[in-house]
């Protein structure tokens, strides 16, 4: 018998884990020896366990820094290492080619469609160009036109597994008690409870072959919500990619942000009543270069706040979406245009009162200036966040999460939220378009 090849699963608890289970797992030519993990604080150091790896793996497999990859490489003899994980710009994903050619070994990314689960039951798709282009509102718009179709829809989530991933290999949630049940973090909360609060049954976690069969079981259609810019983990009928003319040009620059382009059916051009018509066109003609059969549909992002008249001539402190911020590298959010269009009189800069872990935030995410992103990832950053808050001095709080932030942790300063939906243009695509594939 052939010796088998050793490699190496670049991800970051998410698109890793799955194309381990739908791809690698049970090849019986290869040997993960182990997983490297980024972009999410505190996800190494753990292992993938014994029941989720198969009888293959008895004793799990290690998930390592990706600062470790070139002595991993050489410890383990790895012959090949495998990119899988999302919202990259086309140089960090050649530089880790490069990382990884140096050290001796052949890099591979893995082609979308070989990990596509395949269901029984209809599957719409929402993807995007990068993190906080308004996938989650295009997904709420989706289940609005399904659920007035008389249609019981299931949400599958892309993977946010940071916590023990043997309780995380198939998660349901119907109710919001069930994010404290699992134990969410405000970066699972800010995805899962805009469903749920809006009646959907949610599902996430590991296993994402197991987690299909448990949505069709309770649904006529799947709506695949997903995380990043991240391919879909399901062979779609319906493929729906949004584009941010706020970051034009990206939809041909980062990965897989242009896959999800090029696979679509419908890409949703978002934002277009905030951004510059000369990007708008940008992003447009760019689209139609490299998958001119997609209907391309305009939408506006308006944002309303539950109170404007704490905005109004005061100091204000903006806190938005974290992942959208970090490594989405947006400069500001919908918070931070409710301030402006509600007449703040000042953004505070919350830089030089970050406390504990929010500092590190700033350090490496250098592009902030005005705003504070919700990082959560786990107690220790939900206390320094709420910290952080608490030194800001600011007459009121802004709050542009997708989740009431003031539930999970204290704000002492006066607070209200702000509130997103998607408004396209033309009212008529998507129903159309998902009545096709729905019936």
């Amino acid at each position: 018998m052939a010796e088998k090849t050793k490699m190496i699963i670049m991800g970051a608890a998410g698109r890793d884990f799955h194309d381990f289970n739908m791809y690698w797992k049970n090849d019986p030519t290869v040997e993960v020896v182990a997983f490297t993990a980024t972009q999410i604080p505190d996800i190494h150091g753990r292992q993938y366990p014994p029941e989720l790896t198969g009888p293959n793996y008895p004793n799990g497999i290690p998930i390592k820094a990706e600062d470790e990859l070139e002595t991993l490489i050489k410890e383990y003899n790895v012959r090949l290492v495998t990119l899988a994980y999302s919202d990259l710009p086309y140089n960090y994903v050649m530089s880790q080619a490069s990382r990884v050619h140096a050290a001796g070994a052949d890099f591979r990314l893995l082609a979308p469609q070989v990990t596509m689960a395949k269901s029984s039951k209809p599957i719409i798709a929402v993807c995007a160009v990068r993190t906080g282009c308004g996938k989650s509102q295009t997904s709420r718009r989706v289940m609005e036109i399904l659920k007035g179709m008389g249609k019981k829809v299931a949400v599958c989530r892309h993977p946010m597994p940071y916590g023990d991933l043997t309780k995380q290999i198939c998660q349901r949630f119907a109710t919001l008690e069930d994010m404290d049940k699992h134990e969410c973090t405000i970066e699972e909360r800010e995805e899962y409870e805009p469903h749920i609060a809006a009646g959907s049954i949610l599902f996430a976690g590991v296993d994402y072959e197991k987690i299909l069969r448990a949505a069709e079981a309770e649904a006529d259609v799947v709506l695949w919500d997903g995380g990043n810019n991240d391919t879909s983990f399901f062979k779609a009928d319906l493929y729906i990619t949004v584009a941010d003319p706020h970051r034009a040009g990206h939809e041909l620059s980062y990965y897989p942000g242009e896959t999800n382009v090029r696979l679509s059916d419908i890409v949703v051009l978002n934002k277009v009543d905030t951004a510059d018509p000369k990007d708008v066109a940008t992003v447009e003609a760019n689209v139609k270069a490299v998958n001119p059969k997609a209907i391309i549909l305009k939408a506006d992002s308006p944002c309303t706040v539950d109170n404007s008249e704490i905005i109004k001539g005061k100091k204000v402190l903006v806190v938005e979406d974290g992942p959208t911020l970090t490594h989405g590298e947006m400069r500001y959010g919908a918070g931070h245009v409710a301030a402006r269009n509600n007449g703040a009189a000042q953004i505070v800069d919350p830089r030089p009162f970050a406390q504990g872990s929010i500092k590190g935030v700033f350090e490496k995410y250098n592009h902030l200036t005005d705003i504070l992103p919700a990082m959560g990832y786990g107690d220790k950053q939900m206390a320094d966040l709420q910290a952080t808050i608490a030194k800001v001095p600011c007459d009121a709080v802004i709050v542009g999460t997708p989740i009431d932030l003031a539930k999970l942790i204290e704000i002492k300063q006066p607070n209200t939220r702000v509130a997103y939906e998607l408004a396209e243009h033309d009212k008529d695509v998507l129903p159309s378009a998902i009545k096709k594939v729905v019936g």
